[in-house]
């Protein structure tokens, strides 16, 4: 039986890349989101490519990051799957190698029961293009994910964890249920349930 259930945040919980939309504001939406891409694909290392794309971010007024990380997308069926999966008895978190500011915002609104991401350093409401967090590193999702797990005293089989890139090979590692969802080939090779449409209800139905 199931009891916990992880899922990632950017292109998951949400339709998109947080960071890809801070970097239209500043008309580096194509540098960004390539370096995203590379990272996902695990051609990039996740920890590297986080500094290089926040860097870029320096100056961006907070009011602005407040604003996008208040009005994003979710995905298609998220609200009904988090609501489906508590009901089940499941706890139900979000990690993310994104921002707090996004992940924080959404949790009241698609109900999962905590959040783990990262925090976009600011001064004098702007960015300074310095990051810190829980999620910094490839190797973050799984190392707390096996925390969470003792924590809650969850086994490896009773745990479902659902992500689209590289850097959620490291909790893949970690979890009897393993959902690649619209994801890059990397993390697909080590999925058991691959979902291609963008409805995380789909992943109900495979769980019946």
């Amino acid at each position: 039986m199931l009891k916990l259930a992880v899922f990632d945040f950017d292109s998951t919980l949400m339709d998109g890349e947080t960071i890809d939309f801070f970097a239209e504001e500043l008309g580096l939406g194509k540098e960004v989101g390539f370096i995203t891409e590379e990272a996902m694909s695990g051609r990039l290392d996740f920890f590297e490519s986080l500094q290089q794309r926040v860097r870029l971010l320096e100056g961006l007024d907070y009011s602005i990051v407040e604003k996008i990380s208040q009005n994003l997308p979710y995905m298609n069926g998220a609200i009904e799957t988090i609501a489906e999966l508590k009901k089940r008895g499941m706890r139900v978190v979000c990690f993310s190698g994104g921002f707090r500011s996004a992940t924080s915002y959404a949790k009241d609104i698609l109900g999962y029961d905590a959040d783990f991401s990262n925090v976009l350093h600011q001064k004098n409401g702007k960015l300074t293009g310095l990051v810190g967090g829980d999620m910094m590193f490839g190797f973050s999702k799984g190392d707390m994910l096996q925390r969470l797990q003792n924590l809650l005293g969850v086994k490896e089989e009773e745990t479902l964890v659902c992500g689209d890139g590289a850097n959620d090979l490291s909790m893949f590692a970690h979890a009897g249920t393993r959902v690649a969802f619209c994801a890059r080939e990397i993390l697909q090779k080590e999925a058991n349930i691959i979902i291609k449409d963008k409805d995380l209800t789909k992943i109900l139905d495979k769980l019946n």
